[in-house]
Parts: C-alpha cells; sequence; structure tokens
C-alpha cells in the first residue's frame, strides 16, 4: 500500500517566480499573532494547500532556525524562499517579511513621540504598557511550560533569576554559563549519539560559505564606515550598529528572550529610553505584522529622536531605526544562506539541542527579573511614592489581559486594543 505521506512529498511542485512573490507579499502583510501563528500561515499555505515544500523539509527548516539565534519565523521564511528560487528568493522573502511591519512601525513610532503632551495619547499608552505585563507572564508560562522539563534547567532558570535580582551580572555572562551547563549536560539529557546525524542534502562547499560570509563582512562594515565619517566611532548610530549586531547573535528563544539583554543594556546601561518607552514599543510592535522583534526598530528611533544633534529628531530618529533594522536582520540572512547546507546535520546534533535547551531555561530567568522590572514600572509609575501609589487602573488592565490571554481566543492584537480602550477610559 502506498504510504499517504510519500504520495504527498512526490507531488511537490516549484511555483514560479511570480507566484512566490505574491505568497511572500501577501504573508508580511498578514502575518500576525507573533512567531507560532506566521509558522501555522506557512505551513497552511506552502505544505497544505499549495504543496510548493514537503512536510519533511518545513519540518526540518524549522528545527533548524529554531536553534539559530534570530526571529524564527522571517529566518523560516527566508529558507523557505531559499529553497525555492535560490538566492533571489530568500532574499525576497525574508524582506518581505518584515518591510510592511517595519513601515507601518516606523509611522507608529513618530506618533508616540511627537503625541508625549496629548493626554488621550498617553492614556492610550498607559493601557498597552499594562497589557505588556500580561503578554510577557503569559509568554513566561507557555515558555516554561515547554522547556523546564528537567530538573537541571529548572535550576538553572532559577540560577539567572536569583543572579540577575541579586547581582550585575551581564546577559552575556549568564548564556555563556548555560551554554556551558547544556554542553557538559549533553550526554544525560539525550539519548542519540553522535553517529545519528545524517549527511546534509545540499552539498557542503568551503568556497560558497566563505563568498557568503565574505559579502555579508562587506555588507556590515560598508555603512559602519559610513557612520563613523560622518559622526566619529563614538557616535551614537555607531553604538546602535555594534549593540544591534551582537544582540542579534544571542537573541535564542524569540522576541520575548532578547527583551531582557535590551532592557539591560539600551535602558539601564545606555539611557536610550525608558522601560515604559520599552513597553509602549513592545505593545506596538505586536499591533503591526511580521516578526515581534521589530520593537528593537522602536528602540532605535526612539534613541535617535531623543539625541538627534547634529540632526533633526526625525531624521535622527529615522537614521537610527534604519541601523537597528540593518544590523538586527542582516546576521539573519547571512546565517541562513551560509549553513542552509547543514540543515539535516546540525538539527539532528544532541550536544547542539542541549545547549540551546540550556540556553532557552536561563532565558526564562532572566525574563522572569525583567517582568518583575517591567510590572513595577507600570503599576508603581512613581515607586518614590511609596505603596499607596499603585495604579489599580493599570493592575486591573493587567488582570484582564492576561484573564482573556488564558480563557479566551483572543489574540495578541485584540488584547492590545482592547487594553488601549480601557486605558482610555481609565486614564492614569
Amino acid at each position: 500500500m502506498t504510504d499517504p505521506q510519500c504520495h504527498v512529498e512526490s507531488t511537490v511542485r516549484v511555483p514560479s517566480w511570480r507566484e512566490a512573490m505574491c505568497f511572500w507579499i501577501k504573508l508580511g502583510c498578514i502575518s500576525f499573532g507573533g512567531p507560532a501563528g506566521q509558522i501555522a500561515i506557512m505551513h497552511k499555505e506552502l505544505v497544505q494547500q499549495k504543496r510548493w515544500i514537503s512536510e519533511t523539509q518545513f519540518t526540518h527548516a524549522l528545527n533548524f532556525c529554531m536553534i539559530l539565534p534570530g526571529p524564527e519565523a522571517q529566518q523560516l521564511a527566508t529558507y523557505l524562499g531559499w529553497r525555492m528560487h535560490g538566492l533571489k528568493g530568500g532574499m525576497f522573502a525574508g524582506v518581505w517579511f518584515f518591510l510592511p511591519s517595519a513601515l507601518l512601525l516606523f509611522a507608529l513610532s513618530w506618533l508616540a513621540m511627537i503625541g508625549t503632551q496629548w493626554s488621550w495619547l498617553q492614556a492610550i499608552f498607559f493601557g498597552l504598557q499594562a497589557a505588556v505585563v500580561a503578554l510577557i507572564a503569559e509568554a513566561l508560562l507557555r515558555m516554561g511550560k515547554k522547556v523546564l522539563h528537567r530538573w537541571m534547567l529548572r535550576g538553572i532558570a532559577a540560577s539567572s533569576f536569583l543572579v540577575s535580582c541579586t547581582a550585575d551580572v551581564s546577559f552575556m555572562v549568564i548564556l555563556i554559563a548555560a551554554t556551558i551547563i547544556g554542553f557538559w549536560r549533553a550526554p544525560h539529557w539525550s539519548n542519540a549519539s553522535s553517529q545519528d546525524t545524517v549527511q546534509p542534502s545540499t552539498p557542503v562547499s568551503l568556497g560558497r560559505l566563505f563568498r557568503i560570509t565574505l559579502s555579508g563582512l562587506i555588507l556590515w562594515v560598508t555603512p559602519l564606515l559610513a557612520l563613523a565619517f560622518d559622526s566619529g566611532w563614538d557616535g551614537l548610530m555607531i553604538r546602535m550598529a555594534l549593540f544591534f549586531t551582537k544582540a542579534a547573535w544571542v537573541t535564542f528563544g524569540g522576541a520575548y528572550a532578547v527583551l531582557p539583554y535590551v532592557s539591560q543594556q539600551a535602558v539601564e546601561h545606555y539611557a536610550w529610553l525608558s522601560h515604559e518607552q520599552m513597553m509602549t514599543g513592545l505593545a506596538l510592535a505586536e499591533t503591526t505584522p511580521g516578526p515581534l522583534i521589530m520593537v528593537l526598530q522602536f528602540v532605535g528611533f526612539v534613541a535617535g529622536w531623543q539625541q538627534p544633534a547634529p540632526f533633526s529628531p526625525l531624521i535622527a530618529g529615522s537614521l537610527g531605526a534604519a541601523v537597528t533594522t540593518w544590523y538586527t536582520f542582516l546576521p539573519s540572512f547571512l546565517m541562513i544562506f551560509a549553513t542552509a547546507p547543514y540543515l539535516e546535520r546540525w538539527t539532528s546534533h544532541p550536544k547542539l539541542r542541549a545547549v540551546m535547551q540550556a540556553i532557552a531555561a536561563a532565558v526564562i530567568g532572566v525574563m522572569a527579573h525583567l517582568f518583575i522590572v517591567l510590572t513595577q514600572h507600570s503599576w508603581l509609575p512613581a515607586p518614590e511614592r511609596g505603596v499607596d501609589a499603585v495604579s489599580w487602573s493599570a493592575f486591573a488592565i493587567s488582570i484582564g489581559a492576561f484573564f482573556l490571554l488564558k480563557k479566551t481566543r483572543c489574540g495578541a492584537v485584540s488584547i492590545i486594543l482592547l487594553s488601549a480602550l480601557a486605558g482610555c477610559l481609565l486614564g492614569q
């Protein structure tokens, strides 16, 4: 009897370039719902309905993107575009995945900065910030249930939480420690051996790897030199370019996982924006299609707007948004194009999987600390006034949003819009 799965695999067809372009443009405009929703849309359209990608190819690609730093849904789109039409397909799919979101978020960022004196807009942002508390709480519970299935992983999460709360330890140090623990415990976490890996389906070429790496290095250095020529090596744009390049390489676990690092550096170390502005940016990014990591573009826009010299605030904000977006996504494209031939080999490597589990556990611990910090800034907007300054309106919006997330089918966008309405009604 013929295996139905084999039949599906055999009917896969490569679409025309025009067909693929139309799909990727449509996906960029409708990809709400975070990475889970975006991945579900790609699976339904590309595997089940259009049959441009087989189930096996999709599963391998998803597993591959999950172990890479960066936005997994955007990287998955880039890989699938590359799989169907090579380099131009990957570039088109990857860019269009976040381009509509980038344009919309740019407009929202500008509105957020010019409306600081508008009471009605501040009331909306008040509701948005309270909703972010609920979103992070729900993400913590969801990630914890998925990741913390071993006592050692729970210990890593608890340790990273305690270290984040009680000591001034860099997020990078915590990740390095988790990596060492994951590598050390790998034989105990997996029954697989290194012999279980499979050979890559695409021939590995060192020449190809060198060319892609060199191209990526040129694309990274050239804007950096232009920025340095304009404002010097100690200018704001140079610091943002270096910071967001580093952030792109440590964002294991999606956008929520990068928030602790960005908050620690951009908010507390560099003082580019406040915790309240960070929460507003996250809420705005949730309301746009595309990857949630677009919140980093908001950070770049606000940093440029608030430190504009020698430009006007709008020009500096625009440049900051462009620099942030470029250096956030450039590593993602480089990783996909350079490592795609290694797909099957890497996704089945037990030690690499163990390291990723340990890193994910550490991220959850640091996220828990960030949750406490952001909750304080939402519910205690003026902590110097003491416990009596608790904002019961923000508390009510957060609890209501969390209830809707857990007990109803409302998505994040609906929750944020309802919270914004509640902010208008309740005010500050």
